[in-house]
């Protein structure tokens, strides 16, 4: 009786919804400003988080302690997360992204390539979940910039269905049928 008490689900009560994310501290900053009786210290936290299913967010915390940017950071970035499409374990074509003076080429690969890309740029990717990527960071390479840069090609991307959707087409009439090709 008191393991069928146990078993049934609780009325009323909401199961604790439990979100988890990959968080990756990218880069700290210490910036002084100089006042009448000398330098004030504070930092700089530049944070990205994701979801490992194409959602990702990007944050800058600041504050008079590392911590405290830190988590200031972290809960902007959880705000700020926005889904991106992807195909299998990598991006569905390739894109150009520029901020600044730092450009991002990111090219979709074949299974078992792996995550072939440096710095900030592999960080992001790898809290969004792509596995097979190559991604070249061409001219400045600030991670903040270089950041700005992969989010801008990152918004590049449109799925299959709504590209089919703005030409005014199914999915099926874009692919085609894939047994008729073969056959021919």
């Amino acid at each position: 009786m008191a393991e069928e008490r146990n078993r049934r689900p609780q009325q009323g009560k909401k199961a604790p919804v439990v979100e988890e994310f990959a968080e990756v501290v990218l880069n700290v900053r210490r910036v002084a400003k100089v006042i009448k009786g000398g330098r004030r210290l504070a930092f700089s936290a530049l944070v990205v988080v994701g979801d490992h299913k194409g959602g990702m967010g990007i944050a800058l915390g600041k504050s008079r302690e590392v911590s405290s940017a830190i988590s200031k950071a972290l809960r902007r970035a959880k705000k700020s997360i926005t889904c991106y499409p992807l195909y299998k374990t990598t991006i569905p074509y390739t894109v150009t992204g520029k901020h600044g003076a730092s450009e991002v080429i990111i090219r979709s690969a074949s299974k078992g390539t792996g995550l072939i890309a440096g710095g900030a740029v592999r960080s992001v990717l790898e809290v969004m979940g792509i596995r097979d990527v190559l991604a070249k960071s061409i001219g400045a390479t600030n991670p903040q910039n270089v950041v700005k840069a992969t989010v801008n090609a990152l918004s590049k991307l449109r799925s299959a269905a709504h590209i089919g959707a703005l030409r005014g087409k199914t999915l099926k009439e874009m692919i085609g049928d894939q047994n008729n090709v073969a056959a021919e």
